[in-house]
């Protein structure tokens, strides 16, 4: 039979509620937590999470819903997040719709039958239909890189368009006056914004603008680069505006031979690594990654805490422009 918590009262000394607050995640004194994490090493305590979970209905976990597992942007900030949480006694179980919207409902049924504590969601729907039960059950629901017109929720993103217009300011600082971008259509929030941010960056100045709208994927970067390669008055400088996208890129950019800056300029989107790899060194548009995963943590561990009684609160965090040596100057 396995170790009990009277067990543990027994070794340690300790009263019930103090050692009942630690396993709950409560605070207790430092010396009591040490003499309850020893005891709990010596006797194999494991909880019994099903049963706690009647007792105080709280599961002690997160749903995390996400559009594609695949996604570094994705994958590194929840990592993060559940080094977080697990430092705040929170487990995480993580779905992902595949960018399916009609999967992404399912989803949410799904963590809601797991009774979990709270939703954080990467969305992939225009509007927040897919939450309304989970809104209406009363549970804390933080958005992650998007959000709805139709319903505020506790947000963490980044200022999209600002991104767009470092990257253009850029470009334009070095001469270009025929800059494209490859970019996600219109009904991904993030490409929208992204997207309204460079149209507007190039109307102030008068450049010739030429887009390539499509699905934030490998091969749109791929078969867009090529288009724009084949051109015959073709961009001088490109903005691929995000990861995958700049991938598809710079992979359609080495079959053609063609090399950059020499031929063509290019700021690229979202991962520092590519842009260590890829030679020479990418121009890159960066995302917090680490302040995102940490605030949609924080702001999630707060709801828990103290409940629904403010307003939803909206966290717009800044990119930054990293040097590369992707970028020729327009004499």
């Amino acid at each position: 039979m396995g170790a009990t918590i009277r067990d543990i009262q027994k070794l340690t000394g300790l009263s019930l509620a103090t050692i009942s607050k630690y396993l709950n995640g409560g605070n207790v004194l430092p010396e009591n937590r040490a003499a309850i994490g020893r005891a709990i090493e010596e006797l194999h305590y494991e909880v019994n999470e099903v049963a706690r979970g009647l007792k105080t209905r709280q599961t002690r976990i997160v749903g995390v819903l996400l559009h594609d597992l695949k996604n570094i942007f994705a994958g590194t900030i929840i990592s993060r997040m559940e080094d977080i949480l697990r430092q705040h006694g929170y487990g995480m179980f993580l779905c992902d719709c595949r960018g399916n919207p009609e999967l992404e409902g399912e989803e949410i049924q799904f963590l809601l039958g797991k009774q979990v504590d709270g939703i954080i969601t990467f969305p992939t729907s225009e509007n927040s239909g897919y939450l309304k039960l989970a809104r209406e059950r009363g549970i804390p629901i933080v958005l992650i890189d998007r959000m709805f017109d139709d319903q505020e929720f506790d947000s963490v993103i980044v200022d999209n368009e600002t991104a767009s217009k470092l990257a253009v300011e850029k470009l334009l600082a070095y001469g270009h006056r025929r800059i494209g971008m490859i970019c996600g259509d219109e009904h991904y929030y993030t490409a929208r914004k992204r997207l309204y941010g460079f149209c507007r960056a190039m109307e102030v100045t008068g450049a010739e603008a030429c887009i390539a709208k499509g699905e934030l994927t490998v091969g749109h970067g791929y078969e867009a680069m090529k288009k724009m390669l084949d051109m015959k008055e073709r961009p001088t400088a490109v903005f691929l505006s995000n990861y995958e996208i700049t991938l598809g890129a710079v992979i359609a950019m080495n079959e053609q031979n063609v090399s950059f800056p020499k031929e063509i300029s290019v700021i690229g989107f979202d991962n520092m690594m590519l842009a260590q790899v890829v030679k020479p060194k990418l121009w890159m548009i960066t995302q917090p990654m680490e302040q995102i995963a940490v605030r949609a943590a924080e702001i999630m561990m707060e709801r828990l805490k103290n409940g629904s009684s403010r307003e939803p609160q909206v966290e717009i965090l800044q990119t930054m422009l990293s040097e590369g040596e992707s970028i020729g100057r327009i004499v």
